[in-house]
């Protein structure tokens, strides 16, 4: 439904009610404020099923469990725009939705936090790493000395680097993106390659969510749309809808546009780690589809045929 007051000057903003996410609020409301000093903003908080169940495993929870409320508040038209991650993003959005803009991309790598101070492989025997993402921990085991265990922890940015100098974990894995945008640059003890530790679609990017029928609201997000991390979230988000995966699914997706070209990057796995497989391919950055199927095919080329069966299976 469109909204009932599209002459209004405040827009109201749908949001995650994170120390991080209202960064992002502010991230996204700065720059349409740029463009349209006279425009007030009023930021809505609303608790995600994501939010509100701590304890389950996240892989378990199916899809959008951060973003359902929101599209939900959205459609019912008390809010004109969400603020996402776009990586919490499911590659269908809510029937009468979708992106008005992306923003460009901050660091899209992962991080390593740890209370040793010390590098992936420089990591003691027995240290505890956490994470709640099936990709980093299959990563984990692949690229961390074989005697670092990997333990599931959960929790917004400061929870999870709590968890991790505490009883339950030495450390972490972290997306860089929401460290920086916290400031906590100075915790990070190791940026991780998104060659080899290859980061989920979307990671570092700003997504902003609208009714498709609200068209002074998309007027003004395009405004802030950035078309080469457009271009990159539609390569990775399509190669991730090809194979059918979701949160519950080791697989990584990173393209990076270079002049009229893009290169992408994609990593999946068992949920063990123990077979798995990184492919790059390149493309056009104005054809991201056929980028993404052209990842799709060398994967299955390459052997990947029964983890794609596997990740679809999985989302039955």
């Amino acid at each position: 439904m469109a909204s009932s007051n599209s002459d209004k000057r405040t827009i109201t903003v749908g949001s995650r009610g994170s120390a991080l996410a209202l960064i992002q609020d502010e991230v996204i409301i700065g720059r349409l404020k740029a463009n349209s000093p006279d425009l007030e903003f009023k930021i809505d908080t609303v608790r995600t099923r994501g939010d509100a169940d701590q304890t389950s495993r996240l892989a378990g929870m199916g899809l959008g469990i951060f973003v359902k409320e929101l599209e939900q508040e959205l459609l019912d038209g008390k809010l004109d725009i969400a603020v996402h991650s776009l990586k919490d993003m499911p590659t269908k959005l809510a029937d009468g939705l979708v992106l008005g803009a992306v923003l460009s991309r901050e660091d899209p790598r992962d991080v390593l936090v740890n209370r040793f101070g010390c590098p992936l492989d420089g990591l003691p025997k027995g240290a505890k790493i956490g994470t709640s993402s099936p990709r980093r921990a299959a990563q984990l085991k692949k690229y961390a000395p074989p005697q670092v265990e990997v333990v599931s922890i959960r929790g917004n940015v400061e929870t999870r680097l709590r968890k991790a100098q505490g009883d339950e974990a030495d450390g972490a894995i972290l997306a860089a993106a929401g460290m920086i945008r916290l400031g906590l640059q100075d915790q990070i003890t190791e940026y991780l390659s998104a060659q080899e530790f290859v980061p989920p679609p979307g990671q570092g990017i700003l997504a902003v969510e609208a009714r498709a029928d609200d068209y002074r609201m998309l007027e003004l997000l395009l405004a802030i749309n950035d078309a080469d991390t457009r271009y990159e979230a539609t390569a990775e988000r399509a190669f991730l809808e090809k194979i059918g995966g979701g949160c519950s699914v080791p697989v990584g997706a990173y393209a990076r546009c270079v002049e009229d070209n893009m290169v992408m990057t994609i990593y999946m796995s068992s949920e063990d780690g123990e077979e798995s497989f990184t492919i790059k391919v390149r493309g056009l950055k104005r054809d991201p589809l056929q980028l993404a199927n052209d990842a799709y095919l060398a994967l299955v080329e390459q052997g990947g045929a029964d983890l794609v069966a596997a990740a679809r299976a999985s989302q039955t």
